[in-house]
């Protein structure tokens, strides 16, 4: 009796191993089939980021304030804090910008601008409302902006 349950033991173990070859011969056979033909990652994605909020957010951003003095910047918190600046064709006037880049997905709600304006009165800066036109324009510049980086990455 030894005899034959030795040999149904010996027949469901190599029935096991035969399974397991199996499993490894599919396994390596269907991922040499996927490496041929398998899209390079979209590094052009919307969520692409190696700071705290999108990447093509934050290059717009920056670009677009480039001619402004900067305060503050942070990447992590996706913050960009300018200084005042005067328009030289209009010295008595002078703006200030706050950016704040809400997420990491190239979205219109993950941008935030906040600007202040500030005009010469006999010698002093008092406060002045801001066109609403105004920090709506320079969103949509930074969101075309922004959108153009990356249809430019997913040219190349």
């Amino acid at each position: 009796m030894t005899g034959t349950s030795d040999l149904g033991r010996n027949a469901s173990g190599m029935k096991l191993v035969a399974q397991a070859a199996m499993v490894a011969v599919l396994a390596l056979g269907l991922s040499a089939c996927g490496s041929k033909g398998r899209p390079k990652a979209d590094l052009a994605a919307s969520r692409i980021t190696t700071i705290g909020v999108n990447s093509y957010l934050w290059r717009a951003s920056l670009d677009a304030l480039s001619f402004m003095p900067l305060v503050q910047t942070d990447s992590n918190g996706g913050v960009i804090v300018t200084d005042w600046y005067a328009n030289p064709k209009n010295p008595g006037e002078r703006m200030k910008v706050t950016v704040a880049i809400l997420d990491q997905d190239l979205r219109a709600d993950a941008l935030r601008v906040a600007a202040s304006r500030q005009t010469a009165q006999n010698g002093v800066w008092v406060d002045a409302p801001v066109a609403a036109a105004t920090v709506q324009k320079l969103e949509d510049i930074i969101l075309t902006k922004a959108r153009d980086l990356r249809r430019g990455a997913i040219a190349k």
